[in-house]
């Protein structure tokens, strides 16, 4: 364990039902709680909430060196300020055990929290910089921020579609704090300098016999796949478009997160659209060569992909241009 840290930002968290209050740490980029505060926020005894952290650990479901942390905390004891070293834990810890526990406090404190931390990442972002030239940049990450967010909240998501969501605003958007990191992961879309050539065409044809495939494969029914209207076809033929004979989507990555929006979109299918757009998306990837990184991993995992194509479906309209620029950021290893 690292040496204890000073809390230097206290934040008070109120419950709606008031009988709670707890002062909130707040430090690198995330909110803390001790195993006080836990209990005192759960109303669960010590023994339940610490059987739980244990088992969270214990499971591999989070690493503790990255969650845990000591801070020098004063407390009062026999009438006198002792300062003790004590273990606080993250919010992704918080939200592991609200989820165990089944307390609808812990859901209204994720939500309260996410919108501080968000506020947190507005603030330095417009802190490390005064140059008017950053401003569309940082309007464009405090929607994808904003987006994120809100996805993140909606009650019927699994676990593993909110840690997606999470992870997509930890990886992604606390990285372009500083300009620096910034500079190296702007939402904008930068062309590959060597020359991109396509092995592979995703025809009509092709992935309808894909989606059929899935369908027998997974016993999804006949709804499943069930073209509404033409839409799926204009949507495959959308990506390919060119003007003046330049494509309007040049590189794979732009192709394959616009190939992901549309379907998503468009509501193609009786049912299965998500799962359908999601499938291609990665099928598409994978027939350009594109679904692995240099290690062979891949460049965005199952509950990314699953949290990014429901944070497409609750997207508006307007927002089609961050969420394309959002996915290429996430696949492609120039940005």
């Amino acid at each position: 364990m690292n040496e204890a840290e000073t809390i230097q930002q206290l934040i008070q968290y109120n419950a709606a039902d008031g009988n709670v209050a707890i002062a909130v740490n707040l430090a690198n980029d995330t909110v803390w709680l001790s195993l006080n505060d836990l209990v005192q926020l759960f109303e669960r005894d010590k023994s339940v909430i610490s059987r739980h952290i244990s088992t969270i650990y214990k499971e591999g479901e989070l690493v503790r060196d990255a969650t845990v942390a000591k801070y020098a905390t004063v407390q009062k004891e026999g009438g006198r300020e002792i300062s003790r070293d004590i273990e606080y834990f993250n919010l992704d810890v918080i939200i592991s055990v609200g989820y165990r526990v089944k307390s609808k406090r812990g859901t209204n404190f994720r939500i309260w929290a996410s919108s501080v931390l968000k506020k947190q990442l507005i603030e330095n972002a417009k802190k490390s910089s005064g140059s008017i030239d950053y401003e569309e940049k940082y309007l464009h990450l405090i929607k994808t921020i904003t987006i994120a967010t809100n996805t993140a909240l909606l009650d019927d998501l699994t676990t593993s579609e909110s840690k997606g969501i999470l992870k997509i605003l930890q990886e992604y958007a606390y990285a372009l704090e500083t300009l620096d990191k910034y500079d190296h992961q702007q939402l904008t879309i930068a062309l590959p300098t060597e020359t991109v050539v396509e092995t592979e065409k995703l025809t009509y044809e092709n992935a309808i016999q894909q989606i059929r495939i899935w369908r027998d494969f997974q016993k999804a029914g006949n709804l499943f796949g069930n073209e509404k209207d033409q839409s799926f076809k204009s949507s495959l033929e959308t990506i390919y478009q060119t003007f003046d004979g330049i494509d309007l989507y040049p590189t794979i990555e732009e192709k394959a997160a616009n190939l992901l929006y549309f379907i998503v979109k468009n509501h193609s299918f009786s049912d299965g659209n998500k799962r359908i757009a999601a499938g291609l998306f990665v099928y598409f990837l994978d027939m350009n060569n594109k679904l692995l990184n240099n290690y062979g991993n891949k460049r965005i995992n199952d509950n990314a992909l699953v949290a990014i194509t429901i944070m497409i479906a609750e997207s508006k309209s307007e927002e089609k241009d961050i969420m394309a620029k959002l996915v290429v950021n996430l696949i492609n290893s120039n940005n």
